[in-house]
């Protein structure tokens, strides 16, 4: 019977950093990486540098898949995962999934319409809506264990980890788990804007402020992060090092507009504290969703303080400085939760200046040096998906 699943290995790219510890540097100091990209956005550079393919599968890799792809070969190396010691039907991959096909899918739109249906892909209707990050990270690493992809929106990654915990309980020694998304296009663009919560400000350093009286929406960003998921007991034989322990999860859906029942919200953190069998009190930093708009600010605080009380634990959301990374948002946030239990010091929150009827203790303006054994991650997908993770320390 497994001990517990614990963390590993951890590989982010991101806008502030290509790299795990690039993106933590930027992150603890407040770094704003949001530019304007034809608007404002946050933006991965130079690609090609960040995530390198050979050059004739790089035409035929959407750009989600490269970062993710990226993301899972720096989580191995850090994990020193020697994966010729795990039989391959024990180890696997699990994915969220969003708008990252659309980069390929738009292509193959061209290619129809210049060129005709013989030069374009077999795979189009699927790199459409999903980018096929499981299914390369599987080949490319010989994980022949479960494979999995979850659609949540910017909730999937934390589901995705949810399940990798799963999987190990249930015999699984290693699982990749985290997300990647990448949908700076012009059809991505365009799915985000039906929405209605997308910033129309230009400015970048106003364009992002959550729990702020002028929120006014969120920015985009492309990234994500995966992460090395471990049978605790077998991770300890080896001498792994443990970045954290993945201690509860679980997932609710906001009920039908009209029907004046409460948002889901409150009941994730419950019961993700119930399973990590966490008080409350325990908790020493919530990583926020932050979703930018009043209302669903108000939900979200409102949430916070019911579990917590008003001010009752010390709130960040350094998303502010990459953007809402869609499925790779939550993934990245747990990567900041781990990174700040490791130095003990919470990242802030940029630009925003908090509104004292949210009744957040919210981190802002400069890193707040802390003792974190247990945080919490909080993410919401459109369209009323709730999702809540523990993670404790490894000691």
């Amino acid at each position: 019977m497994s001990a517990g699943a614990v963390v590993t290995g951890i590989g982010v790219i991101a806008p502030n950093g290509t790299h795990t510890h690039a993106f933590w540097a930027a992150t603890k100091s407040g770094e704003n990486a949001l530019g304007p990209a034809g608007r404002p956005a946050g933006r991965i550079h130079d690609l090609d540098a960040a995530a390198p393919l050979p050059g004739r599968l790089a035409p035929q890799t959407d750009r989600a898949t490269r970062l993710a792809l990226a993301a899972a070969e720096q989580a191995l190396a850090d994990a020193g995962a020697p994966l010729d010691t795990v039989p391959p039907d024990r180890r696997g991959v699990v994915t969220a999934v969003g708008a990252g096909g659309t980069g390929f899918g738009e292509r193959q739109l061209r290619a129809l319409w210049s060129t005709g249906p013989a030069h374009v892909s077999a795979y189009t209707s699927f790199a459409w809506f999903y980018a096929a990050d499981s299914g390369r990270i599987s080949v490319g690493h010989d994980l022949r264990g479960p494979v999995g992809a979850l659609s949540s929106g910017q909730a999937g990654g934390l589901d995705a980890l949810g399940r990798a915990r799963q999987l190990i309980r249930r015999g699984n020694a290693l699982v990749l788990a985290g997300g990647a998304d990448a949908s700076l296009t012009p059809l991505g663009r365009a799915a985000r804007h039906t929405t209605g919560l997308v910033s129309g400000e230009h400015r970048p350093d106003r364009a992002y402020l959550p729990f702020d009286r002028a929120a006014r929406g969120y920015l985009p960003g492309e990234g994500g992060a995966l992460l090395v998921v471990e049978d605790e007991t077998a991770a300890r034989a080896r001498g792994a090092r443990i970045h954290g322990r993945i201690a509860g999860h679980a997932a609710t859906l906001d009920p039908r507009p009209g029907t004046g029942r409460a948002p889901g919200l409150v009941r994730a953190v419950e019961l993700a504290l119930a399973d990590a069998r966490c008080h409350p009190a325990e908790v020493d930093v919530v990583f926020a969703d932050a979703a930018g708009s009043r209302h669903l600010d108000r939900v979200e605080a409102d949430a916070l303080a019911a579990v917590f009380g008003p001010g009752g634990v010390p709130v960040t959301a350094p998303k502010t400085a990459i953007g809402r990374l869609g499925a790779g948002g939550a993934p990245v946030d747990v990567a900041a939760a781990l990174l700040c239990m490791a130095e003990g010091l919470v990242p802030p929150t940029t630009n925003t200046t908090p509104a004292p009827e949210y009744r957040l203790d919210l981190v802002t303006g400069a890193p707040r040096a802390a003792a974190v054994r247990t945080a919490l991650v909080i993410a919401r997908g459109h369209g009323g998906f709730n999702s809540a993770l523990v993670l404790r320390s490894a000691d």
